[in-house]
């Protein structure tokens, strides 16, 4: 259904859109040449949503360089949930009606209570004492439950209490659907959607894909569908120091507060195998990467942002001739206490370099980088045959 209106600049098109999750996530792309065109034409077509996460779920690729392309969302985790519940729902596992559980203290928890909305469905999370409080408020007012566990100074010990916490619940209310965005591969399908829409998106040739890796679904499925609609496929994985995901968790970070791209716990959505190569990045290294594309872009956006901003622009003088492109998962606005506030004392990106690293025992902070083999357990052992 279309409905035609009048604006300042002549007639607009306003199309009613009944996306569902499963089917539209590709239409609202826009053509490769209106992606390149770096004027601010509009062409007078406003797309209606029957639902806010129709309006959010997808990216808006923004060129910062003829070579470099962010690809933005406001909460990037809700394609994935509302693939993951659309699936869910059609085979039957679920009805609406029914309660999702799972462990959340960041974008995937809002990015359920989101889907569970939209779909008439109930949501409760297990999260840490850390959660903040616009969530918390958000989270409530949407008709979830939020279940903070006691606080700790131990990330393994915060997620083991989480998933232990979801297991009794499971075990008094075994009618709870628990989610499992840590392993389940079902999380990883809103984005191989996605996935064809960059394609189409992007200019022709070989592409460097960076993100943060946190459950593994997001830059796996991107890399993916990229490699099967006929591209090659670099993808860059940032993690925070402290991580098992890369093994990573002898080197600490006292002031880390990017847990989400990384784990403390084994992720089995993690396919180690799709990644060229890892970075690791401290907190203030994500810091000034933030603080930059704000200042360079516009775009205000989180830590993990900040950071795969600082490995695209190393990356892009390495790789000439490739179109870079680094995601940007979430907003600022959580982070402007810990993080923004100090924007005048951050160092320049250009001053800025990683530390080469061929096994676990050369990380250091702020920053290493390793290529990776694809294979854990060979990561692993390195220093073994470096000894």
């Amino acid at each position: 259904m279309k409905t035609v209106i009048s604006n300042n600049g002549g007639p607009a098109e306003v199309v009613i859109n009944s996306r569902g999750a499963a089917g539209g996530a590709e239409a609202m792309w826009r053509r490769e040449d209106d992606l390149v065109c770096p004027d601010d034409h509009f062409d007078g077509r406003i797309g209606i949503h029957d639902h806010i996460t129709d309006a959010i779920a997808d990216p808006d690729p923004v060129r910062l360089a003829p070579d470099l392309i962010c690809l933005r969302f406001e909460v990037m985790k809700v394609r994935s949930a509302l693939g993951a519940v659309r699936q869910l729902l059609d085979t039957g596992t679920i009805r609406p009606g029914d309660t999702l559980v799972d462990s959340s203290s960041g974008i995937y928890a809002l990015a359920l209570a989101l889907a569970c909305h939209r779909y008439g469905l109930r949501c409760h999370i297990v999260g840490s004492a850390t959660v903040e409080e616009t969530l918390g408020t958000q989270l409530e007012i949407l008709g979830a439950t939020l279940e903070r566990m006691p606080p700790s100074d131990d990330l393994r010990l915060d997620q083991s209490r989480r998933v232990e916490r979801i297991r009794r619940l499971l075990a008094e209310r075994p009618h709870y659907h628990w989610m499992r965005q840590y392993h389940d591969p079902i999380h990883y399908d809103g984005y191989h959607q996605l996935a064809g829409g960059l394609d189409r998106a992007l200019p022709p040739g070989p592409v460097t894909l960076i993100g943060g890796v946190g459950t593994g679904a997001s830059t796996g499925a991107f890399a993916e569908g990229l490699r099967g609609a006929g591209r090659e496929v670099r993808l860059i994985g940032i993690q925070p120091f402290g991580s098992v995901t890369f093994g990573a968790e002898q080197t600490e970070d006292p002031d880390m507060i990017i847990a989400g791209i990384g784990s403390s716990i084994e992720f089995a959505n993690v396919r180690h195998e799709l990644y060229q190569q890892i970075h690791w990045i401290a907190f203030e290294y994500a810091r000034a990467g933030a603080v930059a594309l704000l200042r360079d872009s516009g775009i205000f956006a989180g830590l993990s942002s900040g950071a795969a901003y600082l490995v695209s622009r190393w990356e892009r003088g390495r790789a000439p001739g490739r179109t870079v492109v680094f995601m940007a998962p979430d907003t600022g606005h959580r982070y402007v206490t810990a993080a923004f506030a100090a924007h005048r004392e951050v160092p320049p990106l250009d001053d800025l370099v990683p530390r080469d690293a061929c096994c676990p025992s050369e990380l250091t902070t702020p920053w290493s980088v390793a290529d990776w083999c694809g294979v854990a357990a060979d990561w692993a052992t390195a220093d073994i045959g470096a000894a």
